[in-house]
């Protein structure tokens, strides 16, 4: 069953820690992929300065994150790599959650192939490896979670998460130390 707009529509921190163990399933025309969500982070917006809407910052790039929760946030990093966040909230309080990586359930030779990997373990062991498996891309920015092609379902699982310091962000001051990073254990 897919995941509700009321799931979507609370903090960044409750969404992130939540999404661990539901499932990613996006419908191409060339197959299904999907896969359990093990690790993420919550970036909250306009008082983290990890965020890209910190102070309430409102771009091109960032407008999908002033949509309500619920939505699919794409952004291009380093030039080269795709990452795929939900939206998390209410309108106009810009907090995201960075899928950062799966565990491969479905489509598997299809994400081989994407990715030109044989192992699983590297097929979405990261943000960018995981939208080249899955082929998510801009052309689903803004999408809604709740739709038919690219959306998140629940599971029966019941994972032991920890929580961490994100990683990647030493630029963001203070804000590189708050324990906002949920990994799925023993993955």
């Amino acid at each position: 069953m897919k995941l509700s707009k009321e799931f979507y529509r609370r903090s960044g921190l409750v969404v992130a820690r939540e999404l661990i163990g539901k499932k990613l399933v996006h419908i191409t025309e060339e197959g299904t992929t999907a896969g359990i969500i093990i690790e993420t982070e919550a970036y909250m917006g306009a008082t983290d300065a990890a965020a890209h809407s910190y102070k309430n910052r409102r771009t091109k790039r960032t407008e999908a994150m002033f949509n309500d929760g619920g939505h699919a946030y794409i952004y291009l990093i380093y030039g080269i790599y795709m990452c795929m966040n939900v939206v998390a909230n209410v309108k106009d309080v810009p907090e995201a959650v960075l899928i950062r990586a799966l565990q491969p359930t479905d489509g598997i030779e299809i994400m081989k192939q994407r990715r030109n990997k044989q192992s699983l373990k590297d097929l979405c062991s990261g943000p960018g490896k995981l939208t080249q498996a899955m082929n998510i891309n801009m052309s689903h920015y803004n999408m809604d979670l709740c739709g038919d092609e690219l959306f998140i379902e629940t599971t029966d699982l019941n994972l032991n998460i920890e929580t961490t310091k994100r990683i990647n962000i030493d630029y963001a001051g203070e804000a590189a130390n708050y324990p906002w990073r949920f990994i799925a254990a023993p993955y």
